[in-house]
């Protein structure tokens, strides 16, 4: 099980397909009413699978960056716990294929293409195109999570409504300083590997003013939704989120460094989390 963790990179597959959840919650109330509680379960796990396609690709891909970095030296490919040959290419391929056409017949071919977007963003857009060339790579990886938010939209209807684009626009501003934070706790290791992650091409003490200043949009983003329709429960998750992940942010500019990098790392999960859950709890407070 630990194995499928790792490969398929399943944690992050989760908080992907909790911001589909989210997507569709934010939605008004009158149209959510059309969209079937089967529909709702076979929309999230092709999110996942997608994700989880992704993921593995990322690493499939990924095998020489990952031994030479400590973080990612036990993964499965860079081990040996698993073959690394194009046999992978066709079962990830496969994953793709199932999860666009079971989106498409749960809802919708609108639904179905970001579904697909956000793993080629993910899986192609990041990991081969961008990671090894640019320190954008992540601001444009972005995306990846922000399709997800459109795609649970979309199969609720192919006009979104303003907040589930505030939404989509929040997921896209929430991965960079995430991982720029847990890019300054392994700045040694993406500079021993040739990854141009921001720390490593413009140092810690900027980066980190970068992340602050990359968080105040992100939260102000997040408010946004409330102006479109959200209630009090989502109000007040993304300001709590919002503060705390900002005030991790500015001891980060104070003391630049891994263990401020740190907590504003594993604060930005919580902030997201809060989002999330604050979308999906008001919608269902308000039916």
């Amino acid at each position: 099980m630990r194995l499928l963790l790792n490969l398929f990179k399943l944690r992050i597959g989760f908080a992907i397909a909790l911001a589909a959840v989210a997507g569709i919650a934010v939605m008004p109330a009158a149209e959510r009413q059309g969209l079937q509680a089967w529909q709702l379960v076979v929309l999230t796990l092709a999110v996942l699978l997608s994700s989880a396609a992704a993921g593995a690709f990322n690493q499939y891909a990924e095998r020489d960056l990952d031994a030479r970095m400590a973080r990612t030296r036990e993964r499965p490919f860079v081990t040996g716990a698993l073959v690394h040959g194009p046999q992978w290419l066709w079962v990830i391929g496969a994953m793709t294929l199932a999860s666009v056409l079971a989106a498409a017949f749960a809802t919708n071919w609108v639904a179905a293409f970001h579904v697909f977007m956000g793993a080629f963003t993910y899986g192609v857009v990041y990991t081969v195109w961008l990671k090894r060339r640019s320190w954008t790579n992540i601001v444009v990886g972005g995306l990846a999570g922000s399709f997800a938010v459109m795609a649970g939209a979309a199969a609720v209807s192919p006009e979104m409504s303003p907040a589930a684009i505030w939404l989509a626009i929040a997921l896209f501003l929430w991965t960079p300083p995430h991982f720029w934070s847990l890019a300054i706790v392994c700045r040694k290791d993406y500079a021993a590997a040739g990854v141009p992650m921001l720390p490593v091409v413009v140092g810690e003490a900027r980066c980190a003013r970068i992340i602050l200043g990359s968080a105040a949009l992100l939260v102000a983003a997040t408010l946004m939704p409330a102006l479109h329709g959200m209630g009090w429960i989502y109000l007040v998750s993304a300001v709590a989120g919002g503060a705390y992940f900002l005030a991790t942010c500015v001891a980060l500019v104070r003391r630049p460094g891994p263990a401020a990098a740190r907590a504003s790392f594993r604060a930005s999960l919580v902030q997201l989390s809060l989002v999330l859950l604050g979308a999906i709890a008001d919608s269902a407070l308000r039916g």
